[in-house]
Protein backbone atom coordinates (compact mmCIF):
# COMPACT_ATOMS: atom_id res chain seq x y z
CA UNK A 1 0.00 0.00 0.00
CA UNK A 2 1.47 3.29 -0.61
CA UNK A 3 2.61 5.84 2.02
CA UNK A 4 0.84 8.44 3.77
CA UNK A 5 3.10 10.83 3.30
CA UNK A 6 6.36 11.07 0.40
CA UNK A 7 9.59 13.13 0.54
CA UNK A 8 10.66 15.30 -2.59
CA UNK A 9 13.19 17.89 -3.13
CA UNK A 10 12.60 21.66 -2.75
CA UNK A 11 13.99 24.99 -3.04
CA UNK A 12 13.44 27.42 -0.28
CA UNK A 13 13.76 30.80 -0.06
CA UNK A 14 13.85 32.46 3.15
CA UNK A 15 14.53 36.17 4.07
CA UNK A 16 16.56 35.96 0.49
CA UNK A 17 18.77 33.21 1.67
CA UNK A 18 18.25 30.38 -0.52
CA UNK A 19 18.66 26.36 0.06
CA UNK A 20 17.84 23.16 -1.13
CA UNK A 21 16.36 20.82 0.69
CA UNK A 22 13.96 17.94 1.64
CA UNK A 23 10.28 18.43 1.97
CA UNK A 24 7.43 16.00 3.36
CA UNK A 25 4.15 16.13 1.50
CA UNK A 26 1.53 14.40 1.51
CA UNK A 27 0.54 11.51 -0.27
CA UNK A 28 -2.09 11.34 -3.12
CA UNK A 29 -3.26 8.67 -5.23
CA UNK A 30 -6.19 7.34 -7.48
CA UNK A 31 -8.54 4.95 -5.53
CA UNK A 32 -11.06 2.84 -7.66
CA UNK A 33 -14.46 1.49 -6.13
CA UNK A 34 -15.79 -1.76 -7.47
CA UNK A 35 -19.75 -2.87 -6.29
CA UNK A 36 -19.71 -6.60 -6.85
CA UNK A 37 -16.84 -6.36 -9.49
CA UNK A 38 -18.25 -3.92 -11.75
CA UNK A 39 -16.59 0.14 -11.21
CA UNK A 40 -18.55 2.47 -9.91
CA UNK A 41 -16.13 5.69 -9.13
CA UNK A 42 -12.32 6.73 -8.74
CA UNK A 43 -11.64 9.36 -6.26
CA UNK A 44 -8.20 10.75 -5.32
CA UNK A 45 -7.44 10.30 -1.79
CA UNK A 46 -4.50 9.61 0.44
CA UNK A 47 -3.98 6.04 1.01
CA UNK A 48 -5.00 4.49 4.42
CA UNK A 49 -8.53 3.33 5.53
CA UNK A 50 -8.95 2.36 1.81
CA UNK A 51 -12.00 0.19 2.86
CA UNK A 52 -13.48 2.31 5.16
CA UNK A 53 -13.38 5.16 2.48
CA UNK A 54 -15.44 2.64 -0.15
CA UNK A 55 -17.99 1.71 2.58
CA UNK A 56 -18.29 4.96 3.74
CA UNK A 57 -18.17 6.54 -0.17
CA UNK A 58 -21.58 3.64 -0.30
CA UNK A 59 -23.42 4.94 2.69
CA UNK A 60 -23.70 8.33 1.09
CA UNK A 61 -24.90 6.79 -2.11
CA UNK A 62 -27.55 5.17 -0.60
CA UNK A 63 -26.22 1.82 -0.99
CA UNK A 64 -25.06 0.45 2.74
CA UNK A 65 -26.32 1.63 6.12
CA UNK A 66 -25.46 -2.10 8.17
CA UNK A 67 -22.15 -4.38 8.89
CA UNK A 68 -24.01 -7.11 7.35
CA UNK A 69 -24.74 -5.75 4.09
CA UNK A 70 -21.17 -6.30 3.21
CA UNK A 71 -19.76 -9.22 2.19
CA UNK A 72 -16.46 -8.45 2.31
CA UNK A 73 -14.06 -5.94 0.90
CA UNK A 74 -10.53 -7.09 -0.97
CA UNK A 75 -8.52 -5.17 -2.69
CA UNK A 76 -7.87 -6.19 -6.44
CA UNK A 77 -4.80 -8.15 -7.38
CA UNK A 78 -4.05 -8.01 -11.31
CA UNK A 79 -5.37 -4.41 -11.69
CA UNK A 80 -2.38 -4.00 -14.19
CA UNK A 81 -1.04 -5.22 -17.05
CA UNK A 82 1.65 -7.26 -15.45
CA UNK A 83 -0.63 -8.48 -12.66
CA UNK A 84 0.90 -6.45 -9.83
CA UNK A 85 -1.70 -5.28 -6.72
CA UNK A 86 -1.38 -1.68 -6.96
CA UNK A 87 -3.73 -1.51 -3.57
CA UNK A 88 -5.48 1.54 -5.56
CA UNK A 89 -8.45 -0.69 -6.57
CA UNK A 90 -11.24 -1.66 -3.94
CA UNK A 91 -14.29 -4.40 -4.44
CA UNK A 92 -16.72 -4.21 -2.15
CA UNK A 93 -19.32 -7.32 -2.38
CA UNK A 94 -22.63 -6.67 -1.09
CA UNK A 95 -24.32 -9.86 0.97
CA UNK A 96 -26.67 -12.10 -0.27
CA UNK A 97 -30.35 -10.16 -0.56
CA UNK A 98 -28.58 -6.14 -0.87
CA UNK A 99 -29.92 -4.63 -3.98
CA UNK A 100 -27.58 -3.82 -6.05
CA UNK A 101 -27.77 -0.24 -8.41
CA UNK A 102 -27.72 0.22 -11.39
CA UNK A 103 -24.25 0.85 -12.29
CA UNK A 104 -23.89 2.22 -16.27
CA UNK A 105 -21.66 5.08 -17.92
CA UNK A 106 -24.47 7.50 -17.45
CA UNK A 107 -25.06 7.08 -13.91
CA UNK A 108 -25.70 10.41 -12.01
CA UNK A 109 -23.45 10.37 -8.81
CA UNK A 110 -25.66 12.96 -7.04
CA UNK A 111 -22.61 13.39 -4.36
CA UNK A 112 -20.48 14.92 -7.11
CA UNK A 113 -20.48 18.77 -8.11
CA UNK A 114 -20.08 18.01 -11.40
CA UNK A 115 -23.09 15.56 -12.14
CA UNK A 116 -24.75 18.42 -13.95
CA UNK A 117 -27.96 18.11 -11.47
CA UNK A 118 -29.58 21.54 -9.94
CA UNK A 119 -30.16 22.37 -6.69
CA UNK A 120 -33.73 20.72 -6.18
CA UNK A 121 -32.61 17.60 -8.05
CA UNK A 122 -29.89 16.89 -5.60
CA UNK A 123 -32.02 17.76 -2.70
CA UNK A 124 -34.56 15.17 -3.91
CA UNK A 125 -31.98 12.71 -4.38
CA UNK A 126 -30.55 12.96 -0.28
CA UNK A 127 -34.20 12.99 1.32
CA UNK A 128 -35.36 10.14 -1.56
CA UNK A 129 -32.26 7.81 -0.38
CA UNK A 130 -31.67 8.57 3.53
CA UNK A 131 -32.60 5.77 6.16
CA UNK A 132 -32.67 7.99 8.87
CA UNK A 133 -34.80 11.02 9.52
CA UNK A 134 -33.17 13.71 11.06
CA UNK A 135 -36.43 15.58 11.79
CA UNK A 136 -37.73 12.93 14.33
CA UNK A 137 -35.00 13.53 16.99
CA UNK A 138 -35.05 10.40 19.58
CA UNK A 139 -35.80 11.71 23.51
CA UNK A 140 -33.95 13.02 24.32
CA UNK A 141 -33.20 15.55 21.89
CA UNK A 142 -29.06 15.52 21.11
CA UNK A 143 -28.15 18.97 22.85
CA UNK A 144 -24.48 20.75 22.60
CA UNK A 145 -23.61 23.88 24.31
CA UNK A 146 -21.52 26.57 21.78
CA UNK A 147 -18.93 26.13 24.98
CA UNK A 148 -18.70 22.40 23.79
CA UNK A 149 -18.75 23.44 20.06
CA UNK A 150 -16.10 25.93 20.29
CA UNK A 151 -13.68 23.47 21.91
CA UNK A 152 -13.89 21.36 18.62
CA UNK A 153 -11.57 22.74 16.41
CA UNK A 154 -8.39 22.60 18.56
CA UNK A 155 -9.15 19.40 19.60
CA UNK A 156 -9.56 18.15 16.12
CA UNK A 157 -6.50 19.74 15.30
CA UNK A 158 -4.36 18.28 18.08
CA UNK A 159 -4.94 14.97 16.63
CA UNK A 160 -3.66 15.78 13.20
CA UNK A 161 -0.71 14.29 13.22
CA UNK A 162 -0.14 13.93 9.01
CA UNK A 163 -1.19 17.42 9.33
CA UNK A 164 1.74 18.27 11.37
CA UNK A 165 4.10 17.23 9.04
CA UNK A 166 2.67 18.19 5.98
CA UNK A 167 0.03 20.96 6.48
CA UNK A 168 -1.56 19.56 3.48
CA UNK A 169 -4.60 17.08 5.12
CA UNK A 170 -8.31 17.87 5.41
CA UNK A 171 -9.55 16.26 8.57
CA UNK A 172 -13.28 14.79 10.01
CA UNK A 173 -13.61 13.71 13.63
CA UNK A 174 -17.16 12.50 15.48
CA UNK A 175 -17.56 13.30 18.98
CA UNK A 176 -20.05 13.00 21.63
CA UNK A 177 -22.75 15.53 22.80
CA UNK A 178 -19.72 16.42 25.59
CA UNK A 179 -16.82 16.76 23.46
CA UNK A 180 -15.58 13.31 23.68
CA UNK A 181 -13.35 12.46 20.56
CA UNK A 182 -14.75 9.19 19.20
CA UNK A 183 -12.59 8.95 15.89
CA UNK A 184 -11.12 11.07 13.55
CA UNK A 185 -9.24 10.59 9.90
CA UNK A 186 -7.39 12.63 7.88
CA UNK A 187 -7.40 12.79 4.27
CA UNK A 188 -6.55 15.21 0.92
CA UNK A 189 -9.92 15.36 0.20
CA UNK A 190 -12.50 16.20 3.05
CA UNK A 191 -15.26 13.98 1.64
CA UNK A 192 -13.06 11.18 1.69
CA UNK A 193 -11.99 12.12 5.39
CA UNK A 194 -15.73 11.59 6.34
CA UNK A 195 -16.15 8.80 4.57
CA UNK A 196 -13.30 6.54 6.19
CA UNK A 197 -15.14 7.78 9.74
CA UNK A 198 -18.11 6.76 8.28
CA UNK A 199 -17.46 3.69 6.67
CA UNK A 200 -15.48 2.90 10.16
CA UNK A 201 -18.71 3.17 11.92
CA UNK A 202 -20.81 1.27 9.26
CA UNK A 203 -18.08 -1.90 9.70
CA UNK A 204 -18.75 -1.59 13.56
CA UNK A 205 -22.37 -1.69 13.16
CA UNK A 206 -23.26 1.84 14.58
CA UNK A 207 -25.14 3.41 12.22
CA UNK A 208 -26.81 5.68 12.58
CA UNK A 209 -24.43 8.06 14.24
CA UNK A 210 -27.50 9.92 15.57
CA UNK A 211 -25.80 11.16 18.92
CA UNK A 212 -22.42 12.08 17.09
CA UNK A 213 -21.47 15.76 16.08
CA UNK A 214 -19.21 15.97 13.04
CA UNK A 215 -16.01 18.64 12.95
CA UNK A 216 -14.83 19.15 9.68
CA UNK A 217 -11.93 21.07 8.28
CA UNK A 218 -12.42 23.75 5.79
CA UNK A 219 -15.57 24.66 4.26
CA UNK A 220 -19.37 22.68 4.49
CA UNK A 221 -20.27 21.71 1.19
CA UNK A 222 -23.35 20.23 -0.31
CA UNK A 223 -21.48 16.94 -0.43
CA UNK A 224 -20.44 17.08 3.81
CA UNK A 225 -24.15 17.87 4.36
CA UNK A 226 -25.49 15.42 2.57
CA UNK A 227 -22.74 12.53 3.58
CA UNK A 228 -24.02 13.54 7.10
CA UNK A 229 -27.37 13.41 6.58
CA UNK A 230 -26.69 9.84 4.70
CA UNK A 231 -24.97 8.29 8.40
CA UNK A 232 -27.51 9.96 10.41
CA UNK A 233 -25.72 12.41 12.06
CA UNK A 234 -27.54 15.36 13.65
CA UNK A 235 -25.33 18.03 14.00
CA UNK A 236 -21.84 19.19 11.09
CA UNK A 237 -19.64 21.61 12.57
CA UNK A 238 -16.92 23.13 10.20
CA UNK A 239 -14.68 26.09 10.73
CA UNK A 240 -15.13 27.56 7.63
CA UNK A 241 -17.87 28.69 5.40
CA UNK A 242 -20.93 26.65 4.18
CA UNK A 243 -22.34 26.53 0.77
CA UNK A 244 -25.98 27.59 0.05
CA UNK A 245 -26.70 24.43 -1.09
CA UNK A 246 -25.48 22.88 2.04
CA UNK A 247 -28.07 25.23 4.09
CA UNK A 248 -30.85 24.67 1.73
CA UNK A 249 -30.11 20.36 2.30
CA UNK A 250 -29.41 21.07 6.51
CA UNK A 251 -33.49 23.17 6.73
CA UNK A 252 -34.74 20.77 4.78
CA UNK A 253 -33.38 17.46 6.46
CA UNK A 254 -33.32 18.51 9.73
CA UNK A 255 -29.52 18.66 9.96
CA UNK A 256 -27.90 21.32 12.56
CA UNK A 257 -25.37 23.04 10.48
CA UNK A 258 -22.78 25.21 12.23
CA UNK A 259 -19.87 27.19 9.94
CA UNK A 260 -17.09 29.92 10.95
CA UNK A 261 -16.23 27.65 14.20
CA UNK A 262 -13.46 29.81 14.87
CA UNK A 263 -12.71 30.21 19.02
CA UNK A 264 -16.03 31.55 20.78
CA UNK A 265 -17.63 32.72 17.59
CA UNK A 266 -19.68 30.64 15.15
CA UNK A 267 -22.50 30.97 12.49
CA UNK A 268 -25.66 28.92 13.02
CA UNK A 269 -27.11 28.07 9.92
CA UNK A 270 -29.60 25.27 10.64
CA UNK A 271 -30.97 23.25 13.40
CA UNK A 272 -30.67 25.80 16.16
CA UNK A 273 -32.86 23.87 18.29
CA UNK A 274 -29.78 21.47 19.43
CA UNK A 275 -27.64 24.26 20.48
CA UNK A 276 -27.96 24.88 24.17
CA UNK A 277 -28.67 28.70 24.08
CA UNK A 278 -29.52 30.97 26.69
CA UNK A 279 -32.80 32.91 25.56
CA UNK A 280 -31.78 35.77 26.61
CA UNK A 281 -29.10 35.70 24.68
CA UNK A 282 -30.30 33.99 21.42
CA UNK A 283 -32.53 36.98 19.93
CA UNK A 284 -31.43 38.83 16.67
Amino acid sequence: MGRVTERRRVIRIRGGAVSSRPDTLVAEEPLEIRLNGRPLAITMRTPGDDFALAAGFLVSEGVLGAADEVANIVYCAGATEDGRNTYNVVDVRLADGVPVPDITLERNVYTTSSCGLCGKASLDAVRTTARWSLTADPDPVLRITPETLAALPDRLRSTQRVFERTGGLHAAALFTADGELLDVREDVGRHNAVDKVVGRALRDDRLPLSSSVLMVSGRASFELAQKAVMAGIPVLAAVSAPSSLAVDLAAEAGLTLVGFLRGASMNVYAGEHRLALDGANAGG
